[in-house]
C-alpha cells in the first residue's frame, strides 16, 4: 500500500460523504418547502459552481504553498461552517456556496498530493482508490442524507458537520510533506501563465476537453433527473431521487476499480469507448419509462464515466507533475471543469425556467457526448511522448 494513502481515502470518504449528504438535504429542504419554482436547485448547484471558479487562481496556489494535508483541513473546517449557516437557517444558496468555497480549495490538494506520494506506475492505482472511495461515499451520503433528512432536517446537517470534522481528524495524520515554492505574481497572472504553459500540450488540452465534458455532462444529469423522475417515474421525495443517482454511483465505483488495469497511462486513447458508451446510455435513460430500465442505464453511465475518468484524471495529474506543479494543475483543471459545469447547468437552469421536456435534455446531452468524444480520439497523440 502507498503511504499515506490510506489515511487519504478515509477523509476523502468522510468528506465526499458529508458533500453528497448536504446536497440532498438542500434539496429536501426545497422540496419540503414546496414555494421555491424549478429553477432553484439548478441554481443551487450553479453557486456551488461558482466558487470553484472564481477561487480558481488562488486554490492552486495555496494547495502547493502551503502543506497539502493542512490545506485538507482548512478546506474541511470552511464546509463545517457552510453547514453551520444551513442549521442556523441562513439562506441555503448563500450557505452552500460557502460549502463550494471549501470544496474549491479541498480539491487541488486531494488531487495534488497523490503524485507526492504515488510514482508514476502507482499513480493510476491511487487514483482508483480516491476516486472509489468518492463514489463510495457518494453511494451512501446520497441516499444516507437524503432518508435523515427526509425524517429531520437538523439531524441530517448534525451528522454531516459531525463527518467533516472527522476528516479534519483523520488528515492530522497524514504524512509530512513539503510546501511547493512560488513566485510571488498575482495569482490571477499566476494562473493565466501556468494554464497557457500547460495548454502547450495538445494532449493536455484534449484530457482536460474530454474531461470538461464529462463533468459537464454528469453536473447536468444530476439537476435533470430532479425534473425527469417525478415527470417519468412520478417519484416523489428526495429519497427517490437519490436512489436513483445510487446506480450511477455504483457504476462509476466498478468502473474506476477497473480502469487500472485495463486502461493505463500507456493505453489512454481506449477511454474513448468509454466515451461512446456513455453517450448511448444517455440514449437509452431517455427512452426508459419504467424504474428498472433507467436504474440499468444510470448504473451503464457509471461504469463507463469510470472507465473515462479515472485514466483522464491520472493523465493531468502526470503532465502537470512533470510541469507546472500538481497543486496547480489540479486549480487549472477545477478551472475548466467547473466553468463547463457552470454553463452547462445555467443552460439548463434557462431551459428548465422556459418548460423544457427533460426527456429531450437528455437525448441532447448523449449526442453532445458522442460528438466530443469522437473529435477528441481523432486528435488525440497515440504515442505518451507526443505533446
Amino acid at each position: 500500500m502507498i503511504k499515506g494513502l490510506v489515511p487519504l481515502v478515509i477523509a476523502q470518504f468522510l468528506s465526499a460523504f458529508a458533500d453528497n449528504a448536504i446536497l440532498f438535504t438542500v434539496i429536501a429542504i426545497v422540496l419540503q418547502g414546496g414555494e421555491r419554482g424549478e429553477w432553484y436547485i439548478p441554481a443551487l448547484q450553479s453557486v456551488f459552481l461558482v466558487a470553484y471558479v472564481t477561487l480558481a487562481p488562488w486554490v492552486g496556489i495555496w494547495a502547493d504553498r502551503l502543506p497539502k494535508p493542512q490545506v485538507l483541513i482548512i478546506a474541511n473546517l470552511i464546509k463545517t461552517a457552510g453547514g453551520g449557516l444551513l442549521l442556523a437557517g441562513i439562506e441555503p444558496l448563500i450557505a452552500y456556496s460557502l460549502v463550494g468555497a471549501g470544496a474549491a480549495l479541498y480539491s487541488p490538494a486531494k488531487y495534488g498530493i497523490l503524485p507526492e506520494i504515488a510514482d508514476e506506475d502507482q499513480l493510476v492505482k491511487a487514483n482508483g482508490w480516491v476516486e472509489g472511495a468518492t463514489i463510495a461515499a457518494i453511494l451512501l451520503g446520497t441516499v444516507g442524507g437524503a432518508r435523515i433528512a427526509d425524517q429531520s432536517i437538523p439531524a441530517a446537517l448534525f451528522v454531516i458537520c459531525g463527518c467533516f470534522l472527522l476528516s479534519t481528524l483523520v488528515s492530522l495524520t497524514l504524512p509530512g510533506l513539503p510546501a511547493r515554492r512560488h513566485d510571488g505574481s498575482p495569482a490571477v497572472q499566476q494562473l493565466v501563465t501556468q494554464s497557457r504553459i500547460l495548454l502547450k500540450s495538445q494532449r493536455a488540452r484534449l484530457v482536460l476537453l474530454g474531461l470538461a465534458m464529462f463533468w459537464a455532462a454528469a453536473a447536468t444529469l444530476r439537476v435533470v433527473l430532479v425534473a425527469w423522475a417525478p415527470a417519468v417515474l412520478h417519484t416523489q421525495t428526495a429519497t427517490d431521487i437519490a436512489e436513483l443517482t445510487l446506480f450511477t454511483a455504483i457504476g462509476i465505483v466498478i468502473g474506476a476499480a477497473l480502469a487500472p488495469s485495463w486502461i493505463p497511462l500507456s493505453a489512454i486513447r481506449r477511454t474513448r469507448y468509454a466515451g461512446y458508451a456513455i453517450a448511448l446510455m444517455f440514449g437509452l435513460l431517455a427512452a426508459s419509462s419504467e424504474p428498472w430500465p433507467a436504474r440499468t442505464a444510470l448504473l451503464g453511465i457509471g461504469v463507463a464515466g469510470g472507465f473515462f475518468v479515472v485514466p483522464l484524471n491520472a493523465a493531468i495529474q502526470d503532465i502537470g507533475h512533470r510541469g507546472v506543479g500538481a497543486g496547480i494543475t489540479v486549480a487549472i483543471q477545477n478551472f475548466f471543469l467547473n466553468a463547463a459545469m457552470l454553463v452547462a447547468v445555467g443552460l439548463y437552469t434557462a431551459a428548465a425556467a422556459r418548460g423544457a421536456d427533460p426527456v429531450m435534455v437528455l437525448l441532447v446531452m448523449g449526442a453532445i457526448v458522442l460528438v466530443f468524444v469522437a473529435r477528441i480520439a481523432v486528435r488525440l497523440p497515440r504515442n505518451l511522448t507526443d505533446t
